[in-house]
């Protein structure tokens, strides 16, 4: 190793990179002392997609803290949007032309967080004419700050991160999400679930999709697939992935944007065969498209 990778990852603090530091780690500290407090829950497009005041307070005090260093910056925050796909879809095209956007998931992992289950996170994103330049994941209950910057790599507690060296998805320890759509993306991604299990080392799901691109970064697992993912979900974590040295592409192998809603990221070593594995499956919730 050289002096160079021993240097820890400094930002100051005008860059956009100290801002999302600044408001992932006060966002996600407020939230952490929240837990086991939340008295109502609402629900979006089905009963598993929770919504809480944490949710809400959260991204409200991430949008503050943006606005005040860059108030002509345009922000896109999930409980900003109305459920589904379409609204989704919408809510970009209507950034579309803005020059910079930010990109924010206040609660990645809400049913974790009701539940007291410590596998949540906040995810900022910042892109500059549709490109992620910026990626912070937050995750409060082990104080891992997940940072990622264009062209300047990935960190974790200001190491560099890499990501697996794993050569063959029979060696690969996988991660999945359960989508919401219980008619539409859950029976796919289940598909793919049931395919992919005698293929690989062995699959987790954590229940924050942010997450699980940080630890594809950081090497602790091989890759992540998932079905019917949102911006917020996804924006992050993606630069983080490609800053590892991983590969991150729809669930066919097409190039990654902002509008990806099924994703695949890998290190890149057992990518191609994930990806057939989806296609073998009929799972990559492309085929009707």
């Amino acid at each position: 190793m050289n002096q160079k990778e021993k240097t820890p990852y400094v930002v100051t603090s005008k860059s956009y990179t100290a801002v999302a530091i600044n408001a992932a780690s006060k966002a996600g500290e407020w939230i952490k002392s929240r837990l086991g407090t939340v008295k109502q829950l609402n629900t979006k497009s089905a009963v598993s997609d929770l919504v809480t005041e944490v949710d809400k307070g959260a991204e409200s005090m991430i949008r503050k803290l943006i606005f005040t260093h860059f108030p002509d910056h345009a922000i896109l925050g999930e409980e900003g949007v109305a459920p589904g796909p379409e609204a989704s879809a919408q809510a970009l095209e209507k950034y579309a032309e803005e020059e910079y956007l930010w990109i924010v998931d206040p609660v990645d992992g809400t049913t974790n967080f009701v539940h007291g289950f410590p596998f949540f996170s906040v995810s900022i994103a910042l892109a500059h004419k549709g490109e992620i330049i910026v990626g912070v994941i937050y995750d409060p209950s082990r104080d891992e700050m997940f940072v990622a910057e264009k062209g300047k790599g990935a960190y974790v507690h200001g190491k560099r991160m890499q990501v697996s060296d794993e050569a063959k998805l029979e060696e690969s320890l996988l991660a999945t999400g359960f989508p919401v759509d219980l008619a539409g993306t859950l029976p796919v991604n289940m598909a793919g679930l049931a395919y992919l299990a005698p293929k690989v080392r062995n699959i987790r799901s954590g229940g924050s999709a942010a997450l699980h691109l940080a630890y594809v970064a950081a090497g602790r697992l091989t890759g992540f697939w998932e079905i019917g993912l949102n911006a917020w979900d996804t924006a992050a974590g993606a630069l983080m992935v490609m800053e590892s040295g991983g590969q991150i592409t729809d669930t066919a192998g097409n190039p990654y944007s902002l509008r990806t809603r099924h994703i695949a990221a890998t290190n890149g070593a057992v990518h191609s065969e994930l990806v057939q594995a989806l296609k073998e499956a009929a799972a990559t919730g492309l085929e009707n498209v």
